[in-house]
């Protein structure tokens, strides 16, 4: 059985600037952190379809630090999806939707996820990661 995370956070921004910030390799570092260390994990994304990708975290003893990824859908700038791998493989879409007056929805889906530990864990990381995604856009 496979579980899905399924997330929408409203921003204050505008929609290409929201896309920037999920698609910017820079950008992702400063708000995609180490849950545990807060450090930015570098990456080397690009949103390009075929795109083979990681994310570089401190190792742990549980962990070897690096998220592996490979970008699946790319419509700019309503929806960007890609595989999400550290022990399990995961698909993550967002979906952006333009909701006027400068507001932007960011629709999170997470799926393929094995258990509801995982989906908690994932539904933490996520909220934490969006938290500062709203430092990013305030830039």
């Amino acid at each position: 059985m496979s579980l899905t995370l399924s997330l929408d956070f409203q921003y204050k921004t505008s929609i290409e600037k929201l896309w920037s910030a999920l698609t910017d390799s820079s950008k992702l570092a400063k708000w995609v952190a180490d849950i545990h260390t807060g450090q930015a994990m570098e990456n080397d994304f690009k949103p390009v379809v075929g795109h083979r990708f990681q994310f570089r975290a401190q190792p742990t003893q549980w962990w070897n630090g690096i998220i592996e990824g490979e970008v699946l859908v790319v419509d700019e700038p309503n929806r960007l999806s890609y595989t999400w791998a550290s022990g399990e493989k995961h698909t993550v879409t967002w979906t952006l939707e333009d909701l006027g007056d400068g507001k932007v929805n960011l629709h999170l889906e997470q799926t393929g996820i094995s258990n509801e530990q995982a989906l908690n864990g994932a539904k933490y990381g996520w909220t934490k990661w969006c938290g500062g995604l709203e430092n990013v856009l305030e830039q």
